[in-house]
């Protein structure tokens, strides 16, 4: 597969996973152009087995991706419309085809994320962000509109709806510390550790056959507005889908009947023996 050619972001892929690195000067905008990008790259990944793992990241030192372009609003006819003739909006289209990427999405924030820089980093599965250098904010209430790229929704499914409105009402910069607290990131990571634990968390997931990954997404995004029974049938569900395109099977058969589910030295070292175990059948992955 072909990742060259981009204009707002630069692609490198190694080791089934993607470093989406953004690189739109002077502040990585995200406009019309960026949205482009973003919906061919998403038209790529999804027909891409080989890859696992997507790290969104910034070649900005001080921004990971600005608002959206303001040109995208300024235009928009002031008359409302009923709900009936409401169309969802290219940012939102784009995010969400993002959101329902089959890899694992990890959003490294190094700089400025706000408004819809925010809101893409929320349309990724994982957010880690630096002490010092992580900005969040949506500002769009201050504008007389609102977040319309996830911001309210996804955070509120993030967060909970007080702290989603105190975010988005306040519209206030919060820092990397503040988003952990919030629940908006996974972690804040100092700043010359944020890299190293990325990589090493991206490296480990893609380890995992591309079945299980995608699987596993669908079933976790799935549940969330489920009742849990519905939520579970969906679990049992992705199991299914992932058993009938992975080595699951054959795997669990060698842990039986070698015996290496009894052993207690595997018991203590699960972590390291989950690395050791790819190897079995991994020409069928």
């Amino acid at each position: 597969m072909n990742y060259d050619n981009f204009t707002t972001f630069n692609v490198k892929t190694e080791n089934a996973i993607a470093w989406v690195t953004f690189d739109y000067p002077p502040v990585n905008i995200q406009g019309l152009a960026m949205l482009a990008d973003l919906n061919i790259l998403a038209q790529k990944l999804e027909t891409d087995r080989n890859i696992k793992v997507v790290v969104f990241q910034s070649a900005h030192p001080e921004i990971f991706v600005a608002h959206a372009d303001t040109n995208f609003l300024k235009d928009m006819s002031a008359i409302a419309v009923s709900r009936e003739e409401v169309k969802l909006l290219d940012l939102q289209v784009v995010l969400e085809r993002i959101s329902k990427l089959p890899q694992a999405t990890i959003a490294k924030i190094e700089g400025f994320a706000r408004g819809g820089g925010h809101e893409f980093a929320l349309a990724c599965d994982m957010r880690f962000a630096a002490r010092g250098k992580a900005k969040f904010m949506q500002m769009e209430v201050g504008m007389g509109i609102l977040p319309c790229g996830g911001g309210a929704s996804r955070m509120a499914r993030q967060v909970g709806l007080g702290r989603a409105l105190e975010i988005v009402l306040g519209a206030e910069d919060f820092d990397a510390d503040q988003a952990e607290a919030y629940g908006t990131i996974n972690r804040a990571l100092d700043p010359d550790k944020i890299g190293a634990f990325v990589d090493a968390l991206a490296k480990r997931i893609a380890l995992w056959p591309s079945e299980s990954i995608n699987a596993t997404k669908q079933s976790v995004y799935e549940s969330i507005d489920l009742p849990i029974e519905d939520a579970l049938r969906a679990e049992a569900y992705w199991l299914y889908q992932a058993t009938s395109q992975t080595p699951a099977v054959k795997r669990f058969k060698w842990a039986d009947e070698k015996g290496a589910q009894f052993d207690m030295d595997n018991q203590r070292t699960w972590p390291d023996m989950l690395v050791k175990i790819q190897d079995i059948n991994q020409e069928e992955q």
